[in-house]
């Protein structure tokens, strides 16, 4: 009998089936940002040094620094990653030859990511870049009191949307546009109210044009803070939650956007009651919003064990938001995006319908020793399986390929 073998015959003991839990495993498309392959500096600017609280650390060799080289490290990664999933791309990221703004970006800019995609069968998600600019230098860009900036930047996430839903639309897959902005101040604000007004105003003015609902959701994500918002976020987790329920678009909570002893998953079922669709930015917080590459953490597994057990997948798009300069990078997209892989593994492995039932009965006790007895369960040998049947390594076998990978490849950029 194999590992796997015993692995089912254990969890059908419980009540699991460990084939289904594969099915449907294979089926979750996580969106993989782009940004961790080049340390957040995209093509559009390479001169611009990051700004908007943004900072990538460490100086490991090996970024990619054109979007083909980008592309090839991606495509490495994912023949690393089981399952087919998507890639979450900023607009700096545009690959063309033409000397362009950020408020004259078209589709056709990004026609190459689109047919690389079709290609690879994968899906993209978008997200306009609203730092690292000389516009939002102030610290406000929706939100600036000068119409002016404040104008452009509207445009640009104008423009962003009809990007996203021409991802959609060549796909078939329903492009996640998200609108994150660093406005904030560093000391105390005499005045909160008024930037949130124009915040308000400024995205009424970009969600007016109708895009099509089958080939684009937009989101917006808040910030509890950031370097140079200490004190004040305009994009409050509150702003956004109340402006999203009341018009229909999506919440985006970040992992690392809340206080450090607060976590989304416990937010996670209360908005889906009042809102179709959800997007996550799964990241790694310590101490501070620092996009540390995601490990099995407990609150990863509280994530995936949400969802799962609420039937909420088909309501949340799970994306990746990290970027680590002081390790292989391809490394940390393989690392990052299987740990969510395995995470939500264990949550589709759990026999949620019969526990769910033992706590309706009031039996706390066979509850809490299914709980416990699950954590010691032989989930590893499922995941294994899993990866063998997608044709990629399971255990450290990955790593081998991404040594040699490094060498051949990696080490020979400047």
């Amino acid at each position: 009998m194999t590992r796997y073998e015993e692995a089912r015959e254990r969890y059908a003991v419980l009540g699991s089936n460990t084939e289904q839990a594969m099915e449907e495993l294979a089926k979750i498309r996580i969106s993989v940002n782009c940004w961790q392959g080049d340390d957040v500096k995209g093509f559009l600017f390479r001169d611009r040094d990051l700004s908007g609280g943004i900072q990538a650390t460490g100086n490991y060799p090996g970024a990619a620094r054109t979007p083909q080289e980008l592309r090839q490290d991606m495509e490495k990664a994912f023949s690393l990653i089981p399952g087919k999933h998507k890639v979450n791309l900023h607009s700096t990221y545009a690959d063309t030859d033409e000397k362009i703004d950020l408020d004259a970006i078209e589709p056709r800019h990004y026609e190459s990511w689109v047919q690389w995609a079709k290609e690879q069968d994968l899906g993209l998600d978008f997200n306009p870049t609203c730092f690292s600019h000389e516009k939002a230098e102030s610290g406000y860009t929706l939100s600036s009191a000068d119409e002016s900036i404040r104008s452009f930047w509207v445009e640009h996430c104008r423009r962003s949307r009809r990007v996203g839903e021409y991802f959609g639309k060549e796909l078939g897959q329903k492009c996640v546009t998200n609108i994150w902005v660093p406005d904030g101040s560093k000391d105390v604000p005499v005045d909160r109210y008024s930037p949130r007004l124009r915040l308000k105003q400024s995205l009424d003015e970009i969600f007016a044009e109708r895009l099509d609902p089958a080939a684009n959701l937009d989101a917006v994500e808040s910030k509890l803070f950031g370097i140079g918002s200490e004190s004040y976020v305009v994009g409050s987790h509150e702003f956004y939650m109340g402006y999203a329920m009341k018009n229909g678009v999506a919440v985006c909570l970040d992992a690392g956007h809340f206080h450090p002893t607060e976590v989304i998953s416990n937010k996670i079922s209360s908005l889906l009651l009042f809102s179709n669709e959800m997007l996550l930015h799964v990241s790694r917080p310590v101490r501070w919003d620092s996009d540390h590459v995601v490990i099995l953490d407990d609150e990863l597994q509280e994530i995936a064990f949400e969802v799962v057990r609420n039937g909420l997948l088909p309501r949340i798009h799970i994306g990746l938001d990290f970027f680590d300069a002081s390790i292989n990078r391809v490394a940390a997209w393989v690392i990052g995006t299987r740990n969510m892989q395995k995470a939500l593994l264990r949550a589709l492995l759990e026999p949620t319908a019969q526990m769910k039932q033992l706590e309706l009965d009031g039996d706390y006790t066979a509850r809490l020793a299914y709980l416990e007895e699950l954590k010691a369960m032989p989930w590893q040998a499922v995941w294994e399986e899993f990866c063998r049947r997608q044709n990629v390594p399971g255990g450290l076998g990955w790593l081998d390929e991404v040594r040699a990978y490094e060498k051949s490849i990696l080490e020979s950029r400047a």
